[in-house]
């Protein structure tokens, strides 16, 4: 049993890494359940297109609400305090949520706010939570912590978590949020243990907090791969939030797939994602990253049409298993590059920006999406899907090689002496 731990958590990593890997997994099994239920939940209050890319809408609108803001508490405040605190709020929304359920007082109004106060609540535990490794662990395990954080969260959250979030929510509707909660309560305990060091804003240096966002852009703007993957991000992200807004109904009515089939849809994704992340030291051995994200962006823009084009539920869970795969490793290509590439006392900043990119994205998309599939029907969000990602890869495809020379530049660089 210890080589197996051994060899899944190096001791090299640290106890710190152990504890935060942990109440990672924890935590993105609840979320992993949230992915089935929270959709699920929605479509039993109603049916119309639009309020149901609605609800997405408002779980991706706080990033770009208050996304600057929790970077910039991140980079100020005590982190690990950030997130223990934002957690146990977030077990209070989820009892609330399903303490409406129990008692037949939900309503569409009910679990909109709800996904609304637990977007926002996320905000600023995932900000912080991913400023948290680069403080415990050497900048040349960065790639392998990730991984190992990747893998569980493939495992956790989008393997395991949508199906059982999916059989819970059949067998009772208040059951999923419940069981979140009390899985994002223990998260917020096992993070409670993680040492970190030193860090925050000194109190006699004091800013205000636009001019730490301002820094935060400047410095991003000036970081040439950093700034190619958050532009890159974002613009994907319009027509991925475009498409998926919708999912639910896409497997639900057009694919003919029940509750169950759509948690399924996930589930094969992260089948995919696993076997991506797995293979991705092996890839990163042979392919540029450059190139790896010009074939995950080619992968991305083909997936939108041949899902806009099959009715058939075995073609299209094919699919998403190869979508899956490029997901998750170009999610560990993107947060390796930043992490390693920004300055500790600007982690928070700069994710948040690349958080603005990322929900700002699927805030405009989802808003597209609803619209269009309500005009059109439910397949026309992923024809737009394609032919804007097909554009935006014409348009974005030698700017990629940027994000082969990162580690070129390097990591303690103020913004001032950057060209």
């Amino acid at each position: 049993m210890s080589s197996l731990v051994e060899a899944v958590v190096p001791s090299r990593l640290g106890s710190g890494f152990r504890w935060l890997l942990a109440s990672s997994w924890i935590s993105n099994l609840g979320d992993g359940i949230a992915i089935a239920a929270g959709p699920l939940l929605v479509a039993s209050q109603t049916h119309d297109p639009f309020v149901v890319a609605l609800a997405a809408l408002l779980q991706w609108l706080p990033p770009m609400l208050f996304g600057l803001y929790a970077g910039a508490l991140s980079d100020r405040l005590d982190r690990r305090a950030i997130v223990v605190t934002v957690d146990l709020l977030r077990a209070v929304v989820l009892v609330l949520l399903g303490f409406t359920v129990i008692t037949g007082t939900v309503s569409v109004a009910v679990v909109l706010l709800g996904l609304f106060l637990l977007g926002t609540a996320e905000v600023f535990a995932d900000n912080t939570s991913q400023t948290l490794l680069p403080m415990i662990v050497a900048r040349d395990d960065l790639a392998l912590a990730n991984s190992r954080l990747q893998t569980g969260f493939i495992t956790v959250n989008q393997l395991a978590g949508p199906p059982i979030g999916a059989a819970l929510f059949a067998a009772g509707m208040s059951t999923p949020f419940l069981t979140q909660a009390v899985l994002v309560a223990a998260g917020a305990l096992l993070v409670s243990r993680v040492v970190l060091p030193e860090h925050g804003r000194a109190t006699e240096t004091p800013t205000r907090i636009r001019e730490d966002i301002a820094e935060g852009f400047r410095w991003v703007w000036h970081h040439a791969a950093v700034r190619t993957l958050v532009l890159t991000i974002f613009t994907f992200n319009i027509t991925f939030g475009a498409a998926w807004s919708v999912l639910v109904l896409y497997a639900t009515v057009h694919l003919g797939m029940g509750a169950v089939g759509f948690g399924l849809l996930t589930t094969v994704s992260a089948v995919g994602g696993l076997a991506g992340t797995l293979s991705y030291t092996w890839i990163t051995a042979r392919v540029s990253l450059g190139n790896i994200m010009r074939i995950g962006l080619v992968i991305e823009t083909f997936t939108h049409l041949f899902l806009a084009l099959t009715t058939v539920p075995w073609v299209a869970l094919v699919i998403f298993f190869v979508f899956g795969a490029h997901a998750f490793i170009w999610g560990t290509t993107s947060i390796t590059v930043r992490q390693r590439a920004v300055p500790t006392d600007l982690q928070g900043r700069v994710g948040a920006v690349n958080g603005v990119g990322v929900f700002g994205g699927l805030v405009i998309g989802s808003g597209i999406g609803g619209v269009i599939a309500r005009q059109w029907g439910v397949t026309a969000p992923f024809w737009f899907a394609f032919v804007g990602s097909a554009v935006f890869v014409v348009l974005i495809w030698r700017q990629l090689t940027h994000i082969a020379h990162a580690d070129e530049e390097p990591v303690g660089t103020s913004p001032s002496s950057l060209p």
